[in-house]
């Protein structure tokens, strides 16, 4: 009888004491790295970012997964690239290659047959490439013009068997070529923002240009109307909760919110409903410029406490307005359902 059905079953603490072994393990193996790579490194970065056509990445098994992923990393900061599988290369895929690519190979033995298979197609080519290795002196290093050498590593897995530490240092050193090449590209955001126009990301790097409502959708009041004239008008279909007191020359004069209207009420002062809104507004409110990143109005919604915020341009018109209901997503939700004040902050 196997006498592991024997032993008594692990405890929380078994469980996370051999988690922390493993994070240490790939951490350490990453931090020895930092100080161990050289000019190679810089020579691999100078290749990727002078490459003129695509930084094809290669790889397989964990490696060829570890492989897409730095592709991706790749073609999103700056570098053209795409994945080839080795094995789909021996059987036509290999077309995708071309003169003026790279290739950057990944394997931490060096002798992974699927790869070594390609080497003498690649070079009949003579297309350059960057190994991710563990030695030089493997067959993938010594076909490779650049060699960034990982060392030997142990595998985290308890048999030390399982690609892992090494999986994690070939990824971690993939990131650092990618985003070292993207910095002496000098990606920008504006760059970024293009290649990731979906999801989250996408919308942290859009402009407060393009989320906005423009004037026209907005609610507005000159400073002489009474309260009660304003909000007896219909609301625009886009409902937001604020309103925008514009003075001559299209400037903004001041914001009057739903919830400044419940603070009359709850204090009783019907009166002040059929005084000038000018009267009753926050002449100093928190405004932001256009050409502002989302990410930071999403910061400043949250820092403040605010639910609105007016846009203006260079010369101090106001061009719209931003709600929070327009940034799900990018603030706390207990905010957005709160639908804070946004009329006590000054800018």
């Amino acid at each position: 009888m196997d006498d592991r059905t024997h032993s008594a079953a692990p405890t929380d603490a078994d469980l996370l004491a051999h988690a922390r072994e493993i994070l240490r393990a790939e951490g350490d193996a990453i931090l020895r790295s930092a100080e161990l790579i050289d000019r190679g490194f810089c020579r691999a970065v100078r290749l990727i970012e002078g490459c003129s056509g695509s930084v094809v990445v290669t790889g397989i098994g964990k490696a060829g997964l570890v492989a897409r992923k730095i592709s991706a990393t790749l073609a999103s900061t700056g570098t053209p690239s795409h994945y080839l599988h080795p094995a789909e290369a021996m059987h036509g895929d290999l077309g995708t290659l071309r003169r003026d690519d790279l290739v950057l190979a990944l394997s931490q033995s060096g002798e992974t047959e699927e790869i070594t298979r390609l080497l003498p197609h690649i070079a009949a080519r003579r297309v350059p490439i960057v190994a991710l290795t563990s030695s030089a002196g493997s067959r993938l290093g010594r076909a490779a013009e650049v060699v960034v050498e990982t060392g030997r590593v142990r595998e985290a897995c308890g048999l030390g068997l399982a690609p892992s530490t090494s999986t994690s240092l070939l990824l971690a050193l993939g990131d650092a070529l990618a985003l070292v090449t993207s910095r002496m590209r000098r990606f920008t955001h504006e760059e970024f923002a293009a290649r990731h126009p979906g999801g989250s990301l996408g919308r942290q790097l859009m402009l407060v240009d393009d989320m906005m409502r423009p004037i026209r959708q907005c609610r507005t009041a000159s400073a002489g109307e009474t309260v009660r004239e304003v909000f007896s008008r219909p609301l625009p279909a886009r409902r937001t909760g604020a309103v925008m007191i514009i003075a001559d020359g299209d400037t903004l004069a001041g914001i009057f919110t739903d919830s400044d209207l419940a603070r009359l009420f709850e204090r009783r002062n019907d009166a002040a409903l059929d005084q000038p809104i000018g009267q009753v507004m926050t002449h100093t409110p928190t405004t932001i410029p256009l050409g502002t990143r989302l990410r930071d109005v999403a910061a400043i919604l949250e820092s403040r406490r605010l639910s609105e915020l007016p846009v203006i341009d260079a010369e101090g018109r106001v061009c719209g307005l931003l709600d929070i209901v327009d940034l799900v997503g990018m603030v706390p939700s207990e905010l957005v359902e709160a639908g804070q004040p946004s009329s006590t902050a000054a800018a």
